[in-house]
């Protein structure tokens, strides 16, 4: 008997209130005749709904509205959302919803209205708690909004909330960065993503780069945070994520186990399996929001994976859990037995880099610090 691959849904949400130049996701500004806020949830419905024959029966395990800035959406709007979603799939009783927040669009009677509309989750746009640093990148809210944010959020009744903090940013030195994660620390938030600003193609940023910190102290700066949050109760469980015990994101654990998720909105993307035919279909959807707003169809791109992506993509996502993953959940979600790729499993581990309990396979603690080195052996 087929283990049942667990299943969430993203959601997109593709305005926001202005474009950060290192943001390479498919956000919007806000123009100034608003957000088309019934249209696009409407669009959304008929989107999820294109998609159910794929998963029909299953349940889903966890829903992330991601964007842009999705906390700019009416709390009467998201409630509409989540209700006719509810009414459509088998969502768990005990579902993770997480919301991304920007503390510039943090209110209180707003962020209470989406607690009680079922999101049990924020995560909040932080990037840093110094105001010269916010405005190197581009933010719109200051050092005294993003605190402000934090303790709306628990006035709200919130208790699970993660912030994101970056580092190696335009400037920063290591007292720089060291400041940051006191204050962090300070707020008492149980998860924290912790990650580096990268310069990525398509940004303000890319054609014209800011003088980040060299490689050298970027990695003093990342090691020396790490350290002072592990001290703290955190433990560092995936990549670029850092959490108090029993706060680990479900639903990104879902995406590093290969699990599968439905995405609806502007660019959206999704993997969904069908495991009586052996097969993994990965989707996106129409990019600009215009597009999707007056086309029918959502779909873009549909493409099914090959044995070598699945093996690839597999250990792309679950090398970035310090846990690392059992090996048969390899076999299952790839359709691939393992011992196929035993001859790079050795390679990587008389390179140091990946150990072998017998039932998993972990990173060590060189092959967590060059992530990169052991995933580039897979693919």
């Amino acid at each position: 008997m087929q283990t049942a691959i667990p299943l969430s849904l993203y959601i997109h949400f593709p305005w926001c209130e202005k474009k950060c130049p290192y943001c390479d996701f498919n956000s919007h500004e806000v123009k100034q005749d608003g957000i088309p806020e019934t249209a696009y949830i409407a669009a959304l419905i008929q989107d999820l709904e294109q998609q159910l024959p794929d998963v029909w029966r299953r349940r889903v395990m966890s829903i992330f509205i991601g964007g842009g800035t999705p906390s700019l959406i009416s709390a009467n709007g998201l409630d509409s959302l989540l209700t006719q979603i509810r009414a459509r799939i088998d969502l768990s009783p005990n579902a993770e919803i997480t919301m991304e927040v920007n503390p510039s669009s943090a209110e209180n009677e707003k962020l209470e209205q989406f607690r009680q509309a079922g999101v049990n989750r924020l995560s909040i746009g932080i990037q840093s708690f110094q105001d010269k640093f916010l405005q190197r990148l581009g933010r719109i809210h200051s050092s005294d909004m993003a605190i402000a944010a934090i303790e709306k959020a628990r006035q709200a009744g919130f208790e699970n909330i993660n912030i994101d903090l970056m580092f190696a940013l335009p400037g920063q030195t290591l007292a720089d960065s060291q400041a940051d994660i006191v204050t962090a620390l300070a707020q008492q938030t149980p998860h924290l993503s912790y990650y580096h600003l990268s310069i990525e193609p398509n940004t303000y940023f890319y054609h014209h780069p800011p003088e980040q910190p060299d490689s050298d102290a970027a990695a003093d700066i990342h090691f020396d945070g790490l350290q002072t949050l592990l001290k703290n109760g955190f433990k560092h469980y995936e990549i670029s994520a850092l959490a108090k015990h029993g706060h680990q994101c479900r639903h990104n654990l879902n995406y590093w186990l290969f699990g599968d998720y439905l995405g609806i909105g502007a660019g959206a993307h999704q993997k969904i399996t069908n495991q009586q035919q052996q097969q993994i279909v990965r989707r996106s959807k129409l990019r600009h929001p215009n597009d999707y707003l007056q086309k029918e169809n959502k779909l873009s791109t549909e493409t099914i994976l090959s044995q070598q992506d699945q093996i690839a993509e597999f250990m792309l996502n679950s090398l970035r859990l310090r846990t690392g993953f059992e090996k048969q959940i390899f076999n299952e979600r790839t359709f691939v037995n393992i011992d196929a790729i035993e001859p790079i499993i050795a390679q990587a581990m008389q390179l140091g880099l990946l150990q072998d309990t017998g039932d998993k396979l972990i990173p060590s603690e060189h092959g967590f610090r060059f992530y990169n080195d052991l995933a580039s052996l897979f693919v």
